[in-house]
């Protein structure tokens, strides 16, 4: 994934120097910052100083003039050992520095802006999660009738409606239009500047509107997957022997039916919670909601290449890890699956 981020943004048309100086056209400030930055070498050297800075062993050159220079500015390392004109430390990973924030640390602008969208993500996903679970069970206790033609409907409409058209449909119906009755606002993020302008205070009601439209989509597909699999489910002969026993249709459910239909289920949850993390973009412009979505698109605006870079390498990241713990959690949902 490194490799194919570097390469894939290596390719783009301009020069970074030149972005990081705007429109000064000062060639000796130019050759200095191509310096600085890698940006003189061949495309096999720079791609090696990438993955040179994301390592958490790193190689570094005790000359002050080349780029992998130890420099407590640039790197936070401890020093392993020392061979030569080389220095090999453990450090954390170095995303670089922005082109556009005059050269504030592109980990620092995830950690202001990742936390945000996670926040986002996990209501959304709870949304999602409780009402889609509930709502699929009584589609499937009562297939075919009017309630469940009604949540299908329901459920239809939540897959096919855009994100970027229910975001501006719900701003402008419960935070405009509503407004005085919902006391909700059409744009805001979860940190906003108190009356004053003097301290940052949390607006949990700003994360309402959002969360409720990014959980939309993800919600009708959890309804859909939850009401076919619990109709097999119930085709199953121990839910038969179950009745036979006498067991209720709650206990049913409860202990034997819900359990075993999670699986499917846990499968779209996992792909939808990591979507939620990257695929939140329009959501958070929309709403003015400060986060790693709303960050990505800045930098697309500015072309702003290490922030671009760092943002989809940390998502990566979360796609790897959301699906192992996924993979644990089979395991609880089905005692056929093993880890070896």
């Amino acid at each position: 994934m490194v490799t194919v981020i570097f390469f894939l943004f290596s390719v783009l048309p301009g020069d970074p120097a030149q972005m990081m100086m705007g429109q000064n056209d000062d060639s000796e400030q130019l050759t200095i910052v191509k310096k600085k930055y890698g940006f003189d070498k061949p495309i096999s050297t720079q791609y090696f100083y990438y993955l040179n800075d994301l390592s958490p062993i790193s190689f570094h050159s005790n000359n002050s003039e080349d780029y992998t220079f130890l420099s407590d500015g640039k790197y936070s390392a401890t020093q392993l050992f020392a061979l030569g004109n080389t220095t090999t430390v453990l450090k954390a990973p170095y995303l670089r520095e922005s082109f556009a924030k005059q050269g504030k640390r592109v980990s620092q602008v995830l950690s202001e802006t990742l936390p945000n969208t996670f926040v986002l993500a996990v209501s959304a996903i709870i949304i999602a999660i409780i009402l889609g679970v509930l709502l699929g069970i009584v589609s499937a206790l009562y297939k075919d009738g009017w309630l469940d033609k009604t949540i299908q409907i329901f459920s239809t409409f939540g897959m096919s409606i855009p994100s970027f058209f229910s975001a501006i449909l719900f701003a402008w119906f419960f935070g405009y239009l509503l407004h005085d009755y919902t006391n909700l606002e059409m744009t805001g993020s979860l940190y906003e500047l108190d009356d004053f302008g003097e301290a940052m205070h949390i607006k949990w009601k700003n994360l309402i509107l959002p969360a409720i439209v990014l959980g939309v989509r993800p919600l009708a597909v959890v309804i859909q997957l939850m009401r076919n699999s619990l109709l097999e489910v119930f085709n199953q002969d121990y839910i038969r022997t179950a009745r036979a026993k006498g067991l209720s249709e709650f206990q049913i459910i409860k202990r034997h039916a819900v359990k075993n239909a999670l699986n499917p289920v846990v499968t779209a949850i996992s792909g939808w919670f990591a979507s939620m993390l990257a695929g939140a973009v329009f959501v958070e412009y929309i709403f003015g909601w400060n986060g790693l979505g709303k960050e990505i698109v800045n930098a697309l605006n500015t072309l702003d290449l290490p922030v671009i870079m760092g943002s989809v390498l940390i998502i990566a990241v979360m796609f790897v890890i959301i699906n192992i713990f996924v993979d644990i959690i089979y395991v609880w949902l089905d005692p056929k699956v093993k880890l070896e």
